[in-house]
């Protein structure tokens, strides 16, 4: 196997065929043999570029981070170094933007990396290809807290701000991948618990570059046009990196954008996104989600048995009820009517004694009589009888026609 020394040996040689070299214009030292050759810098940083890209594997190194930064094109640029040493690294942009979250300075990582030369300067550096945190979560649970205590300190995490969801509802919306087996698993329990119920999907994909941009455009799409009355938002189980879109701002706002109740339905019950913790409800996996929004047929049915039981057992009372106020009514009515007649008859019989005493009849019966010519007009005085008239004497039993002979006036 041939060392560095004999490949760049070999590298030299063919440099000098394909290109030519430079003479240094002056003889070599006695005995050479021949001129001097000498390599412009360009050229000679060009080589061990090329020694270095062909001679050392991709490897990984562990280290600290220090001087991070990432430039206006997305390129990071950083150092990693120990106690003794260091060695300056680039992650560039189409790499950079699989990290979850940016390291923070001294985070101890493990980057793996090509060993190359920067010819502009002659600095040896990392090309790094995956950056990974030394310990387990590293920069996953580093993104994850910083977006949970941005989240909560806006109240979007409060328990308060949680809606209930709808008893039964018409009109299901899924978001998720329309070939994974989550949307299987939706479907298949909602026909089983509810096959009055609708299931309207709005496909994204649920995991790798750009996930999280269709999964909030798929959740759009149907609080605009679904009419849908609850959502739910999930995939199936897979690693961190898999889940990952649901721990994205961009789906957590959607979601929290949301008119109706979202549950949120992703990976296996161990597994906790941000999508979970901004959801009106969490569902450990898809089926359970399926279980959370409609209620089971035969659940349904028992409970509308009781409620009508319980209708009628309420009817059975409160008719009771009403019958025995109606009677308890009727009873008071008639009490109230026979006491109002016995007051009215009292007082009519009162009203009719003072009637009878200040009747003419009455004096009648006491042997009293009262004189009337023919026409009716009662006569009171001497002067009304004339010799020779007519008229008639009211008694108590009727009447007795009489005619005048005489008249005696009271001195």
């Amino acid at each position: 196997m041939s060392g560095p020394l004999d490949l760049f040996a070999a590298a030299e040689a063919d440099r000098l065929t394909r290109e030519g070299a430079t003479r240094s214009g002056h003889e070599g030292d006695a005995g050479a043999g021949g001129a001097r050759v000498a390599y412009s810098v360009t050229a000679l940083n060009q080589l061990v570029r090329e020694l270095l890209d062909s001679s050392l594997p991709a490897v990984w190194v562990a280290g600290e981070v220090g001087n991070w930064k990432r430039s206006a094109r997305g390129h990071c640029y950083f150092s990693l170094r120990d106690a003794r040493a260091q060695v300056r690294c680039v992650l560039f942009a189409a790499d950079a933007r699989r990290l979850p979250a940016e390291p923070e300075e001294g985070m101890s990582v493990r980057v793996l990396g090509a060993v190359t030369l920067y010819e502009a300067r002659g600095e040896y550096q990392l090309v790094v290809r995956e950056l990974e945190a030394s310990d387990a979560g590293g920069l996953w649970r580093l993104a994850f807290e910083k977006l949970r205590a941005s989240l909560e300190a806006e109240g979007l995490l409060d328990p308060a701000r949680k809606r209930p969801l709808p008893r039964v509802p018409r009109r299901i919306g899924v978001v998720t991948s329309q070939v994974g087996a989550a949307v299987h698993d939706i479907i298949r329990v909602i026909e089983q618990r509810a096959p009055w119920a609708t299931v309207v999907l709005s496909p994204a994909r649920v995991q790798g570059d750009g996930a999280e941009h269709e999964i909030a455009a798929a959740i759009q799409r149907l609080t605009t046009h679904g009419d849908v009355d609850v959502m739910i938002v999930g995939r199936g189980g897979g690693s961190v990196e898999d889940l990952w879109a649901f721990n994205r701002e961009e789906v957590a706002r959607a979601i929290v954008a949301s008119p109706v109740p979202v549950v949120s339905a992703v990976g296996h019950e161990v597994d906790v996104t941000i999508a979970d913790l901004v959801a009106d409800r969490r569902a450990a996996t898809p089926s359970a989600a399926a279980e959370h929004v409609v209620p089971d047929k035969a659940e349904l049915d028992r409970h509308l048995r009781a409620c009508s039981q319980r209708l009628h057992a309420s009817l059975r009372r409160l008719v009771d009820h009403r019958r025995r106020q109606a009677q308890d009514l009727r009873h008071g009515l008639l009490t109230r009517f026979g006491a109002l007649v016995e007051r009215r008859q009292n007082r009519l019989g009162r009203l009719a004694d003072r009637l009878e005493a200040l009747s003419p009849l009455a004096s009648l019966k006491r042997g009293y009589a009262v004189a009337q010519d023919p026409n009716g007009k009662v006569l009171r005085r001497v002067a009304d009888f004339m010799p020779g008239d007519q008229f008639r004497l009211r008694v108590a039993d009727g009447r007795v026609g009489c005619v005048v002979e005489r008249t005696d006036a009271d001195v």
